[in-house]
């Protein structure tokens, strides 16, 4: 049934549960698993100079807590017996990302984490779920 498995990460709990489930089913098909963490831009502004941070240091920063993300899926894979391939991306909209690398991995289903919110909440917070959702055309096996 599906061979490649996308699981996006981003260190909460509630994606946690996507991990284990996309772990499970990896395993149950004994598919390959694959993990990415979105890293955000630099916020360039006009005003260069005030920034808090210093590009370098931001990336690096970004970087670390990208990589840490993957690493702990990877782990947990493992630890199941589950081939895990992991990747790091910087991306502005982090659902074209993940949906640009499922495709580019020949994923063909993505498992992922929903919050749970409806209605006017929704709408307005909005979710990465719910853009991938919308604008996939793999499969998207939603967590809650």
């Amino acid at each position: 049934m599906f061979q490649r498995i996308l699981v996006p990460t981003d260190g909460s709990d509630i994606t946690a549960k996507a991990v284990d489930t996309a772990i499970r089913l990896a395993k149950s098909l004994n598919a390959r698993l694959y993990t990415i963490s979105v890293k955000e831009p630099f916020p360039y502004s006009a005003i260069s100079e005030m920034q808090p941070t210093p590009p370098q240091e931001f990336f690096e920063a970004q970087e670390r807590i990208a990589a840490r993300r993957i690493q702990d899926v990877r782990e947990a894979a493992e630890a199941q017996g589950v081939d895990c391939e992991a990747h790091t991306i910087e991306a502005l909209h982090p659902w074209e990302a993940i949906i640009e690398h499922a495709q580019r991995m020949g994923c063909d289903v993505l498992v992922m984490a929903s919050h749970g919110r409806r209605g006017v909440t929704a709408l307005l917070l909005g979710s990465e779920t719910q853009k991938v959702l919308t604008h996939s055309k793999i499969p998207v096996l939603v967590v809650r």
